[in-house]
């Protein structure tokens, strides 16, 4: 995420949480990929949904707010203007740096290091490392796992900056732009600071196949021509796997079934139904069609109307 989480929410500092959270719905409903392809939505959407993980954490909005911490949850470093102040020539307190007889830079420093950390700061100006507790640094990754991985849920590893690697677990039904946090598996700390975070950017591969509404998974079903006129029982395939299904006699393309519990967290599967024509009609096929519509046609245009009145 560039730039100013509250601008990519639409809000200013003053936000209220309940504000933030009402913004990123609103950017959810009109963005999200499900519901908008464009481009530029999707990279709205991807804004918002790291700035709403930025923002929706007290201590991190706390952080971000009080220059801790950037757009993308990185340390940033301590600035330090005392020291260059301290070191100044002509500066009666060079060697002691002054802390001792100012209570204004005593209480600066408690709040930066915490009255034990200001306590490692000696005479000489040197800092104790033993009393310097600083938090580890938050690592924030992109990662694109396929349909079914996000649909079923699973494991995967990614690399760490440092070296090594993790192996992440995939909830079930993670959705395309959402986040995810691993808590104290980002940099380690210094002193009693603690370890930082994770956070997983989720990127979802489309599938061939299989299209998602909400928890309930979409799939355009081919059938043959002889299966639309005499039903049956036919194999489709589902997130977990084929199942069968009875395709009813007369059957035409458009046609919507569903399939119950098939889609995600208790979601269902639709099955659009689509009509497909055999790879080459015979003259068996076109003799057996042409004395049918002597006795049979109908007219599925019936009703409409020209120029649209």
């Amino acid at each position: 995420m560039a730039g100013d989480p509250y601008e990519a929410l639409g809000l200013t500092k003053s936000a209220s949480d309940a504000e933030i959270k009402k913004a990123y719905r609103r950017i959810a409903k009109s963005d999200h990929p499900d519901l908008n392809p464009d481009p530029a939505a999707m990279a709205r959407f991807k804004a918002a949904s790291a700035a709403y993980d930025l923002l929706k954490d007290p201590e991190q909005r706390r952080r971000f707010d009080a220059g801790e911490i950037d757009a993308q949850g990185q340390e940033r470093a301590q600035r330090r203007p005392w020291r260059d102040h301290a070191e100044a020539a002509g500066n009666p307190y060079a060697r002691s740096y002054g802390f001792e007889s100012d209570p204004d830079l005593s209480d600066v420093f408690s709040d930066l290091f915490g009255r034990r950390g200001f306590g490692g700061f000696n005479r000489g100006g040197a800092e104790d490392p033993r009393n310097f507790h600083v938090r580890g640094q938050d690592y924030r990754f992109s990662l694109q796992v396929d349909f079914l991985t996000a649909a079923r849920g699973g494991k995967t590893r990614i690399t760490l900056p440092e070296g090594g690697d993790l192996e992440v677990t995939i909830p079930k039904g993670v959705r395309d732009g959402q986040t995810i946090r691993l808590k104290g598996k980002g940099g380690q700390g210094l002193g009693q600071g603690g370890a930082g975070d994770a956070y997983l950017a989720i990127s979802v591969a489309p599938h061939p196949d299989f299209r998602r509404d909400g928890d309930d998974i979409l799939l355009t079903l081919p059938i043959t021509l002889d299966e639309a006129v005499l039903g049956g029982k036919i194999a489709v395939p589902t997130i977990d796997g084929p199942v069968n299904l009875t395709i009813p006699k007369g059957a035409t393309t458009g046609q919507k079934l569903r399939l119950r519990g098939r889609g995600i967290n208790g979601g269902d599967q639709q099955v659009d139904l689509k009509i497909v024509m055999p790879p080459r009609v015979d003259d068996d096929l076109a003799r057996f069609m042409e004395a049918w519509r002597k006795d049979h046609g109908y007219d599925p245009r019936a009703g409409m109307k020209a120029g649209g009145k």
